[in-house]
């Protein structure tokens, strides 16, 4: 039990990489809030969780607004006291628009889902982190977060905004106990394609090159392994950093 009795939020866990690492989370012993914005695929996830023998509950967020990342954080503490690790999973795509193309309105909502929301639940669990000394934020970015030709210009400059801030947030509270890291993942199976409309022809031609030397596509499983070592006692000496996790697809 890698993370018995810990207290674990994972953002859009209702689905895909986010419902891995709930259940994972879950059986090796933590008390996770399975957080996410369609209530019925959260409940699914607790009922699974519940099932297996795990502890887990629901609690509704659209991690984009302010005040559900507030009732988010403030009403897991009102539930289990305290809360030990962050997994900032929620995230969504753009339509592959080059700089050309993107909207204000394309910009400004993936930043607010895959960037603001990463820094207001950080800020929110900080002071309960600092007060014990102790806590963990696991971030998931991008294999997008640390090149240039995996997404369109939106989510590609989002991402690389949570791997800066997941470096800054790492280093300025490393001395307070406190571990903050990300998963940038490559190619997985996951649902996220969903968010994508209007799919841009030129931009999704340009990512499309790249594909030809993906390895292989991953699974939501095998990145839920690397957030468990990021979130237990075994990266102790881990910290400010990001873990790749594309089968090596980068490495060309």
């Amino acid at each position: 039990m890698k993370l018995q009795d810990k207290v674990a939020i994972v953002t859009g866990a209702g689905s895909g990489m986010g419902k891995a690492i709930a259940t994972l989370y879950a059986r090796e012993g933590a008390k996770v809030v399975v957080s996410d914005i369609n209530e019925e695929a959260a409940q699914t996830v607790v009922q699974e969780i519940r099932t297996n023998g795990g502890e887990a509950s629901v609690l509704l967020a659209n991690v984009a607004k302010e005040e559900d990342v507030q009732q988010l954080i403030g009403q897991t503490v009102s539930k289990y006291g305290t809360v030990d690790i962050l997994v900032n999973n929620a995230g969504i795509m753009d339509g592959m628009e080059p700089a050309a193309d993107i909207t204000d309105e394309r910009w400004e909502k993936v930043f607010a889902v895959n960037t603001t929301s990463v820094m207001r639940t950080t800020r929110k669990v900080l002071p309960i982190f600092l007060e014990k000394q102790q806590g963990v934020i696991v971030n998931i970015a991008s294999a997008g977060g640390l090149h240039g030709g995996r997404a369109g210009g939106a989510y590609t400059a989002s991402k690389h905004a949570v791997v800066g801030f997941t470096k800054n947030t790492g280093y300025m509270y490393a001395e307070q106990g406190i571990r903050c890291n990300a998963i940038a993942p490559g190619a997985v199976a996951t649902n996220i394609g969903a968010s994508m409309t209007g799919i841009n022809p030129f931009g999704a031609g340009r990512q499309q090159q790249g594909m030809a030397i993906n390895p292989r596509i991953g699974t939501s499983e095998e990145i839920a392994k690397v957030a468990l070592f990021l979130g237990s006692d075994e990266s102790s000496f881990v910290n400010g950093t990001v873990i790749t996790a594309d089968a090596g697809w980068s490495s060309y």
